[in-house]
């Protein structure tokens, strides 16, 4: 790195610490990924060099996609491309530049006038956008992640040996920011896909501590399947699987449209909250019970459409209270969970679903913040609890 930063003039090599500094200190903590590809791109045209494309590939760990694609030209600026999972990805990759550069450990330079159009399926676009050199950079992270970075130019003279040697410069730390915003994007997303988004922001906020409740006054949506135990027992345990991700495709979709937050999967039932919004206690409740006719209305089209092995049913419960978080466990294994009395109270109140034949239960000090006139369906004893549990339906 010596020898090539005292290649550099004097003009030039302060300039280039600068960009490395922007990528370490400033691009590191940008919101948006987007701006660190345009941002770096264009420090680097600001530094002389002849880039009229750039593209990173960078792999994910999220349940919708594989990776992330990231192409910048002057024209568009950086547009993104989710990579999808699949056999058919994993072939684009492997006949890719950034395949061969990440199993050679080298970067690939093209000239494109003398390459030949089958080497890889990229090149003939390449040379019909009229680009006329080609350079590839491996960017493997630590985990063993395979990513990797290329510019094209349209300069017959290519990027030259002064733009390649700032390119050697900084490359370095531009990978160094990339696998610390993937890994940091890694552990945000993985926990917000298993916990949810409220208690993944409170466990990166340092809420690990054994015993440590949070309370959130909110609507509580509580749903389950009928004879979900009978049903699965004749099927595989992919059909299973298949069943419930179906099950849970009617459920989620009208939660969250209603700005809800599913907080736990319960095999196959979910407990969800709507959040009071200040003042408007009324709000809460009144979108978690459009949510919850929603899916029913969502569960009875998949029923006619013939989605499941068989038809099913289910029964939603709707209560108004505290949503509690809490630690809980023993030593260093600790579940992050949704505990309380008027969680209890949902969870009681979707058995009743099943006892009285209906789908939909909502509790009374639900029923109290609605709008409307719900019908009463008289008190109840309920598990656990001694006093008697009002209950209506819509």
């Amino acid at each position: 790195m010596l020898v090539l930063a005292r290649s550099l003039d004097a003009d030039t090599l302060p300039k280039v610490i600068a960009l490395r500094d922007w990528l370490v200190t400033v691009a590191a903590h940008m919101e948006d990924s987007n701006l660190v590809l345009t941002g770096f791109v264009e420090r680097l045209i600001e530094l002389g060099l002849r880039i009229d494309r750039a593209a990173s590939a960078i792999e994910t760990l999220h349940s919708e996609y594989a990776g992330i694609g990231r192409f910048w030209t002057p024209e568009e600026g950086t547009v993104v491309r989710y990579l999808p999972h699949g056999e058919r990805r994993d072939l684009v990759y492997r006949a890719s530049p950034f395949a061969h550069v990440n199993q050679t450990g080298e970067w690939l330079f093209l000239d494109l006038d003398e390459t030949p159009d089958d080497l890889f399926p990229i090149i003939p676009e390449l040379k019909e956008a009229g680009y006329r050199h080609y350079l590839t950079v491996p960017i493997r992270f630590i985990n063993g992640a395979e990513n990797g970075i290329s510019f094209a130019t349209r300069d017959p003279e290519g990027f030259g040996e002064r733009g390649l040697t700032i390119l050697r410069l900084v490359m370095p730390s531009f990978a160094l920011i990339t696998e610390l915003r993937a890994t940091s994007n890694r552990l945000d997303e993985v926990l917000r896909i298993y916990v949810g988004d409220e208690p993944h922001r409170a466990i990166l906020s340092g809420a690990i501590l054994r015993g440590q409740v949070t309370r959130i006054r909110s609507a509580i949506l509580f749903a389950d399947m009928r004879d979900y135990t009978r049903i699965s027992s004749t099927l595989s345990p992919e059909s299973a699987v298949e069943l419930l991700n179906d099950y849970f495709d009617c459920l989620v979709p009208p939660i969250e449209e209603e700005g809800g937050e599913v907080l736990k999967y319960l095999g196959d039932g979910l407990l969800a909250i709507v959040r009071d919004r200040g003042d408007d206690t009324g709000g809460a409740p009144q979108s978690a019970l459009t949510a919850a006719t929603n899916a029913l209305r969502r569960i009875q089209a998949a029923n006619n459409e013939g989605r499941f092995p068989v038809p099913i049913n289910i029964g939603i419960a709707l209560h108004h209270g505290d949503a509690a978080y809490g630690n809980v466990g023993s030593g260093q294994r600790l579940d992050f969970t949704v505990i309380g009395r008027d969680v209890n109270l949902a969870s009681r109140i979707a058995d009743l679903n099943k006892r009285l034949g209906e789908p939909l239960l909502m509790s009374k000090s639900f029923v109290e913040h609605l709008w409307g006139n719900p019908s009463p369906l008289g008190a109840h004893a309920v598990e656990g609890f001694e006093e008697m549990i009002e209950v209506y339906k819509p």
